[in-house]
């Protein structure tokens, strides 16, 4: 199969890639700098340059594949304040994507996120989705019922992914954990081990107890090409190996690690601590992957998130 990807030089991307090539498929990859061509390259991937602003690029190379994964996303915008622009820009990348695809029955795969889907209780595969029922048997409504601003138009994007379905579309949106961890991570985890190597103590928001699911990259890869190869149209996935680690449990591992005191930081003074962070480290965020893997007989296979940390890898110093 000839598929090609956004994002593919990025953290899961390129994770994505060698798996996808491993698996026999042809991979072409968008890149918009000449770091990433380089990267794609070397991996085995045909480059294709442009942006995901390149709309009529985007056009040309879903037209030309046998299916499409849309990794890519303006996390650069999104934490600097202009979430919503970066929300906005993803929608129009996946109408165009739709459009191309619309009546080919051709697999067509994004990457969404899951935190806050269902705060303080287990979230599953069927929260979110529109006259669906969630966890409690209870309708569970729009995934944005909720969330405001980008969140929510996020989340409204993934449900216009799944929606292509009706349009001939085998559409499936993988929704990613927190944290998708393993070596080489700059994402939330490393984030929060570098506060605390500058603060001089590992914190946590209360008492700690809030829960985030995890994945390894390697499993997450994993399952994009399951989901490539046989997701049914319409499926919505959950890449979650880890349901939900404490994120006290994450900060003693940090402090252990980096011989620094461990510490509960105030609601009030998080912001102050955890900065832009304290908005998604204090989220309860728990979620199950039960229906996906019954669906795809996904399995993961690679270290938890707290057996990872253990590695050490997280807390190699640059000099190092």
């Amino acid at each position: 199969m000839r598929v090609f990807i956004t994002g593919a030089s990025g953290w899961i991307g390129s994770a994505v890639v060698p798996e996808l090539i491993g698996a026999g498929h042809q991979v072409v990859g968008l890149a918009r700098s000449d770091a990433s061509a380089a990267a794609l390259t070397e991996a085995g991937a045909e480059v294709r340059r442009g942006t995901l602003d390149d709309l009529d690029t985007l056009r040309g190379s879903a037209a030309e594949s046998d299916g499409v994964i849309h990794l890519a996303f303006k996390h650069d915008i999104a934490f600097s304040g202009g979430f919503e622009e970066a929300a906005d820009a993803d929608r129009r990348v996946i109408d165009t994507f739709g459009e191309a695809l619309a009546g080919t029955g051709r697999p067509f795969l994004i990457a969404s996120g899951m935190a806050g889907l269902a705060p303080g209780r287990l979230a599953t595969e069927q929260d979110g989705q529109d006259g669906q029922d969630g966890q409690d048997g209870q309708a569970s409504g729009p995934a944005d019922a909720h969330l405001t601003g980008g969140p929510a138009k996020r989340q409204a994007n993934a449900r216009a992914t799944v929606a292509l379905a009706d349009r001939g579309v085998r559409s499936s949106v993988v929704r990613l954990p927190p944290t998708v961890h393993g070596d080489g991570d700059q994402g939330f985890i490393a984030t929060v081990v570098a506060i605390a190597r500058e603060k001089g103590v590992s914190g946590y928001i209360g008492d700690g107890a809030n829960r985030w699911a995890a994945v390894h990259r390697s499993d997450a890869a994993h399952l994009f090409r399951l989901a490539l190869e046989s997701a049914p149209a319409g499926s919505t996935l959950h890449a979650v190996a880890d349901e939900g680690v404490p994120i006290r449990t994450v900060a003693e591992v940090i402090g252990r690690h980096l011989g620094v005191p461990v510490a509960s930081v105030s609601p009030d003074d998080a912001a102050g601590h955890f900065t832009w962070l304290a908005a998604f480290l204090g989220l309860d965020s728990p979620s199950s992957s039960a229906r996906t893997r019954e669906l795809l007989g996904w399995r993961p296979v690679q270290l938890g998130l707290v057996e990872d940390l253990d590695k050490g890898h997280y807390f190699a110093t640059p000099s190092a």
